[in-house]
C-alpha cells in the first residue's frame, strides 16, 4: 500500500490544490509513482478520465503535475451544485442524482465504503498519494461521518499538513484556532504548518513563526510565496473570473452566469498576448466586445432566466443583430437555440425561450453523456470561416439532447471510435456541446486570427503548446514549494518518521 500526505487547510480557497499538485510534482521528480486523492469535491469545473467517467478538474490537474492519467478513483465523489441548496451527486464517475444538503448530509455514510474502496484501490497502484480535504477541518458542525478532512485522515492513517492563507489576513488566529477546535486525537495527524499566498519580507513573520508553534506545538514547514504559476481551477472562488489583466488586440466576453461550470474552456483563449478576456455580469461590464461567449452551466434553465432578467439577453442579442460574433459551449449552446424543454424536471421543469440565434431546440433527460471526443470542424461561414478543417479534441458532459435543424458544426469519434456530429453555425454565431475545443493550439489561434481579421487587423495569432505550457507550469510550482518548504522534513513526515 502507498504512503500517504494529507493537505488540510483553514478555509477554502487556502490553496490546498495548489500544494498538493506541487507535491505530486516534487515526489514525480523524485522518482516517485504518486496520485492525487480528494474524496468529495464540491465544483461545477469536472473532465472526463480516459474510460468516461467524471471527477473533478482540481483532481485531473494535480493528475497531471503527478505524469498519470486522470482516473475517476482520485476524486470518489463529485457534488456539482444545482441551486443554493442542492447538488448532483457523482460517485465513482457517476451521477446518483440530485439531493438537498440536509439529504447528503444523511446519504454521504452510505458512501464511506466506497470512497475507501477507491483510495485502497488507488493506494495499491501507487508509492504515495497526497489528499487533499476541502473547507477546513474544523467546521464543527460537519464533522459526524466527516469522510473529507479529518475522518479520511484517520481512515487513510494519514498525516497531515495545514495550510492557511496569509493574503486573506488573519493567519495566525485561523491557523491556532483550528488546531484548537480538533479533537486530541486530530491534533496529534497534524505533523506541521505552512501560511500560504505570502507576499514580503519572511524575516518580519519570524517571531510570530516562534510564537505559533510554541502555542500549537506544531512545526512551521515552510512559508509560501504568493507563487505565479498559471494551472486550471477548481471552482468558482478562482480569482481569474474578477481579475483585469492584459488589454489585448481582441476582447472577449465570457458571461459569468449563477452557475457557471468548466470555465477553464477559456484558459487558453486567457493565457494568448492577443487576448482580453474579461468574465462579466451585466450589461454595464458587457461593453463591446469583439466575441461573447456563453459558457456551461449546472443549470441552463436558471441560467437563462437570469440572462433574461438581467439584461444581458437583449444586449447580446444586439450584438449579434450588428454582426458581433457569438459561441454557446455546452449550456450556452442550448441557451442559443430556440427552445429548452425540461418534462422530466432534470432542472425543475418547464419549457423556456431560448436566445433563438440558432435553429435548434434542447429537451432535457435524465441520461448524462460523458465521453472524450476527437474530431474537425465542418464547414463554417462569415467571422468563423477560418475554422473548417481545423482538428480538435474536448469532452461532452450534459444532460440534454438537442434537435438541430441545419448542418453540424463539428464532426467527431468518441472514445469507444463512435461517429458522431454535433452543433451549428449561423453566419457570426456557432454552439457545441464540446468542452475543450480550445485547447489545441491551432483552434485557438485559428479563433483569434478570425477575429483579428473581422476588424481589419493583419496578422495569425500565436499558436502556444498549452499541454508543453502546463508542464512547465508544474515544474514552477515544484520549484517554488522546493525553496519555501523543509521537504527533507516533509519526507520524513511521509516515511512515519515524525
Amino acid at each position: 500500500m502507498a504512503k500517504a500526505i494529507m493537505i488540510q487547510g483553514t478555509a477554502s480557497n487556502a490553496g490546498k490544490s495548489l500544494l498538493a499538485a506541487g507535491l505530486c510534482r516534487i515526489f514525480r521528480q523524485d522518482g516517485y509513482r504518486v496520485a492525487p486523492f480528494k474524496s468529495q469535491n464540491m465544483a461545477l469545473n469536472s473532465a472526463i478520465t480516459p474510460d468516461g467517467l467524471e471527477m473533478g478538474r482540481a483532481q485531473v490537474m494535480q493528475a497531471e503535475a503527478a505524469g498519470v492519467a486522470p482516473d475517476a478513483r482520485m476524486n470518489p465523489i463529485l457534488l456539482k451544485p444545482t441551486s443554493n441548496v442542492g447538488s448532483q451527486v457523482i460517485v465513482n464517475g457517476v451521477p446518483r442524482g440530485t439531493m438537498p444538503a440536509g439529504e447528503y448530509f444523511h446519504y454521504r455514510k452510505g458512501l464511506i465504503p466506497e470512497v475507501m474502496a477507491a483510495y485502497e484501490s488507488l493506494s495499491a497502484d501507487y508509492d504515495i498519494i497526497v489528499i487533499e480535504g476541502a473547507g477546513s477541518p474544523a467546521e464543527i458542525n460537519l464533522k459526524q461521518d466527516d469522510i473529507v478532512n479529518m475522518g479520511m485522515a484517520k481512515r487513510a492513517k494519514a498525516p497531515v499538513l495545514l495550510c492557511g492563507d496569509i493574503d486573506r489576513g488573519g493567519v495566525f488566529a485561523s491557523l491556532y484556532g483550528t488546531v484548537k477546535l480538533l479533537e486530541p486525537d486530530e491534533q496529534a495527524l497534524i505533523k506541521g504548518l505552512v501560511i500560504n499566498k505570502f507576499r514580503g519580507d519572511v524575516e518580519i513573520l519570524r517571531p510570530g513563526l516562534g510564537q505559533l508553534e510554541e502555542l500549537t506545538g506544531k512545526p512551521v514547514l515552510g512559508v509560501v510565496p504568493m507563487l505565479e504559476v498559471d494551472v486550471d481551477d477548481e471552482d468558482s472562488l478562482s480569482s481569474r473570473l474578477s481579475k483585469h489583466g492584459k488589454v489585448g488586440l481582441v476582447d472577449i466576453a465570457v458571461i459569468r452566469l449563477p452557475r457557471l461550470s468548466n470555465f477553464t474552456d477559456f484558459n487558453p483563449l486567457e493565457r494568448m498576448e492577443e487576448v482580453t478576456l474579461r468574465y462579466v455580469g451585466s450589461v454595464r461590464e458587457l461593453g463591446h466586445p469583439d466575441l461573447v461567449i456563453l459558457p456551461g452551466t449546472k443549470n441552463t434553465m436558471d441560467d437563462l432566466r437570469w440572462l433574461r432578467q438581467s439584461g444581458l439577453e437583449g444586449a447580446i442579442l444586439k450584438h449579434a443583430e450588428r454582426g458581433g460574433a457569438v459561441i454557446g459551449i455546452c449550456g450556452g449552446y442550448q441557451m442559443l437555440g430556440r427552445a429548452v424543454s425540461d418534462p422530466d424536471h432534470v432542472e425543475g421543469g418547464g419549457t423556456l425561450a431560448g436566445l433563438g440565434l440558432l435553429p435548434s431546440e434542447t429537451v432535457f433527460q435524465g441520461e448524462k453523456t460523458r465521453t472524450r471526443v476527437t474530431g474537425t470542424f465542418q464547414t463554417l461561414q462569415g467571422i468563423f470561416a477560418p475554422l473548417g478543417g481545423i482538428p480538435f479534441e474536448g469532452y461532452e458532459i450534459h444532460m440534454g439532447r438537442t434537435q438541430r435543424d441545419g448542418a453540424p458544426l463539428v464532426a467527431f469519434a468518441d472514445q469507444t471510435g463512435e461517429e458522431h456530429t454535433d452543433g451549428l453555425s449561423e453566419k457570426n454565431v456557432w454552439g457545441c456541446y464540446i468542452h475543450g475545443i480550445f485547447d489545441k493550439a491551432e483552434v485557438a489561434s485559428a479563433l483569434v486570427s478570425a477575429l483579428m481579421k473581422a476588424k481589419g487587423l493583419e496578422g495569425q495569432a500565436a499558436s502556444v503548446d498549452w499541454q508543453a505550457y502546463a508542464q512547465q507550469q508544474y515544474d514552477k510550482l515544484a520549484d517554488g514549494l522546493r525553496a519555501s518548504l523543509d521537504m527533507e522534513r516533509i519526507y520524513r513526515i511521509v516515511n512515519g518518521e515524525e
